[in-house]
This record gives structure tokens, C-alpha cells and sequence, in this order.
């Protein structure tokens, strides 16, 4: 309907999910993600509590077998007598106990993270369509695209993370050295200014590699091409996406410490009064301990909730990203507006081809 003046009014994009099929505004990104969120929460937390809960069985398991291997070691080890100490065989027995722990800790974390890269992807495939999102959908779909999204996963953060790490083994010498005095004093001055040399390269590549796992879902990509695709999608467009992808994480922090106060402020309340009574009834400290109980509960649960959240939120940024410079390089929205309603796209297709707008209206690079 024109307005006064005989403007022409463009009409506005479908919505059928959680995102107008057009490119994508800040607010379109963010109110996307707290939309898929709130909409597709089950299957989310599911996911993650499911994950997170794997893994934590698999630590305790390995951590349980470690200690019941060597536990007569324990009382070699910590249970001395003034004046003796541990066995050089006993420590590094326990050591060595606890190394299959450790580094089935860090694949777990390392598998979790790449799980949860994945989910927000697969959410937002469906969410961007309106369709339905099922804990064992997304369970299978996620699992699927394991492969190729842990590979990407590690290949960024060894490709990010490599100036750092070459920083760290030539700069911590040359401080160790400084430190005793047989080495040059400048060693921290070259960690640090290396560091700041190589921090803004690593930055540079997290984000330019940043929407791999998104690729790798969507577009059922492997690794390597998943980080191909992830470089061309951010190329001219550096800026705004690490704009949009720290401001996501922000978003997170903040809503995750807003989720933890309640908790926190319950558990002080019933904290504080109880070491109160205690002080004023002799010395009992039934009260305060039970007191601490509760406080404790509510500090794991509160970090639970907002975990949650933390966790589960910059990837639906990330992957709402992927899609909004999809539509802006590749016409993608075209695409999804087809896969909504194909009958009634091509049938209104000829009439719009017909009625271009007028030639005093904007340009869609203007708009």
C-alpha cells in the first residue's frame, strides 16, 4: 500500500522461524538466538546435560580405577612421619596413575565442545524453517557431522593457537633464565611483546574460521572444506563478524551471571542466618554446616542453569551468522523462501517479474 507521496513500500520478508528470510540486522541475529533458544530449549539442554553428563561419568570411572590401582600408595605418599619423604618410585606412581584421567579429561572436553558447536547449526537448520526439532534428531544429526566439525574444531584451534604456542616455548626460557640471572633481563619484555604480536593474527583466524562447524552441518561439509567455506563467507565482512560473535559471547556472560544471582542470593539467605545461630547458641555448628550445605547446592546449581545458557548460545549466534552472509553473498534467502513454499514461490514468480518496483526506489544495497 503506498504511503503519502506515492512512496513505494517493499513488502516484508516471510518469517516462518525465528529469523525474517532476509539479511540478517544485529537485532535479527541476536532476538534469532534467544528465539531458538526459548523455542527449541528441550532438545538443547537435553543435548548438552546429556553430554556433559557422558563425560563426566567417563572421568569419574577412569579417575575411580586410577585410585584403586594405587591407593596403597596414598599412605607412602602423603602419610609420612615428621622428618621422611615420599619415595621418587611411590610419586611418580601416582603421577603416572592418574595420566589416563587427564587425558581422557581433555578428549571429552575436546569431543563436548565439538558437539555443542554442532548443535546450534542443526537447531537453526530447522529453526530458520519453523519446522519441529526433537532431542534424538538432533542427537542423531549432531553425531553424524562428529567427524568433520571435530576436525574443525581442532584444526582452528591448532592453526589460531600455533603462534602462541611456538611464543610460549621459546619466551618461557628466556624468562626462567631472566629469572636466575643467567640470562638476558629482556625475556619477559620479548613474552610480552610477542605476545602482543601474535594475539591479534590468532584472533584473526579463530574468526575467519569461526563458522566452519556451521558449514559442516548445514552443507555436510568435511573439514578442510568446511574451513574453506568458513574463510569465504567472512572474507570483506572480518569486522562485522567478530563484532557479532564477541558481542554473542558477552550476551551470554551476562545473562548467565544474571541467571546465577537468584541462586546466589538463596543461598546466602539461608547461609548467613544459620552461622548467626550457630555463633549465638554456644558453638553448634549443626546450623552453619547445614547452612553451607544448601549455599554450596546452590552455587552447582545456579552454575548448572547459567552453564547452560553460556554454552548453548554463542553457537546460535554463529550459525544465524552463517546464514545471514549466506543471504547477502549467495541470494540464500531466495532459497529458503523456496524450500517454505515452493508452490506458492513459483507461482508468484512470473507476476513479480511482471511488476518490477518503481524506478525511485531504493536499492536492496542501500536499504
Amino acid at each position: 500500500m503506498p504511503q503519502w507521496g506515492g512512496g513505494w513500500v517493499p513488502p516484508a520478508a516471510p518469517k516462518p522461524g525465528v529469523i525474517p528470510l532476509q539479511p540478517l540486522s544485529l537485532g535479527d541475529i541476536l532476538g534469532g538466538a534467544f528465539t531458538s533458544f526459548r523455542r527449541y530449549w528441550k532438545p538443547l539442554v537435553g543435548m548438552m546435560l546429556a553430554v556433559q553428563g557422558i563425560g563426566f561419568l567417563l572421568v569419574t570411572l577412569a579417575v575411580g580405577i586410577a585410585v584403586a590401582v594405587v591407593f596403597d600408595r596414598f599412605s607412602a605418599v602423603f602419610d609420612l612421619p615428621p622428618g621422611e619423604s615420599a619415595a621418587d618410585e611411590d610419586v611418580m606412581a601416582l603421577l603416572l596413575a592418574f595420566v589416563p584421567a587427564a587425558v581422557l579429561l581433555l578428549i571429552t572436553l575436546t569431543v563436548g565442545a565439538a558437539l555443542i558447536s554442532a548443535l546450534g547449526p542443526a537447531v537453526i537448520q530447522e529453526g530458520v524453517l519453523g519446522r519441529p526439532a526433537t532431542f534424538g534428531a538432533m542427537w542423531r544429526r549432531c553425531w553424524s557431522r562428529l567427524p568433520s566439525v571435530l576436525g574443525t574444531v581442532l584444526l582452528t584451534g591448532l592453526i589460531a593457537g600455533a603462534p602462541m604456542l611456538l611464543l610460549y616455548a621459546v619466551g618461557i626460557p628466556l624468562v626462567i633464565m631472566s629469572a636466575d640471572g643467567s640470562g638476558p633481563p629482556a625475556g619477559l619484555f620479548v613474552l610480552i611483546l610477542g605476545a602482543l604480536v601474535c594475539l591479534p593474527f590468532s584472533v584473526w583466524i579463530a574468526t575467519r574460521l569461526s563458522l566452519a562447524p556451521a558449514a559442516a552441518v548445514c552443507e555436510g561439509l568435511g573439514t578442510v572444506a568446511a574451513l574453506r567455506r568458513s574463510a569465504h563467507l567472512v572474507k570483506d565482512g572480518w569486522w562485522r563478524a567478530f563484532g557479532i560473535t564477541m558481542l554473542g559471547y558477552l550476551v551470554a556472560m551476562a545473562v548467565g551471571y544474571a541467571i546465577q544471582m537468584p541462586f546466589s542470593f538463596v543461598g546466602m539467605a539461608a547461609f548467613l542466618p544459620s552461622v548467626m545461630d550457630a555463633g549465638e547458641t554456644g558453638g553448634d555448628t549443626s546450623m552453619a554446616i547445614a547452612g553451607l550445605g544448601v549455599y554450596v547446592l546452590c552455587i552447582v546449581v545456579g552454575g548448572l542453569v547459567s552453564g547452560l545458557f553460556q554454552f548453548g548460545f554463542p553457537p546460535l549466534v554463529l550459525a544465524l551468522l552463517y546464514v545471514d552472509l549466506r543471504m547477502r553473498k549467495e541470494n540464500f534467502a531466495q532459497t529458503l523462501i523456496a524450500a517454505t513454499a515452493p508452490s506458492a514461490t513459483a507461482g508468484a514468480a512470473t507476476p513479480t517479474a511482471a511488476a518490477p518496483p518503481p524506478a525511485d526506489a531504493p536499492s536492496p544495497e542501500q536499504m
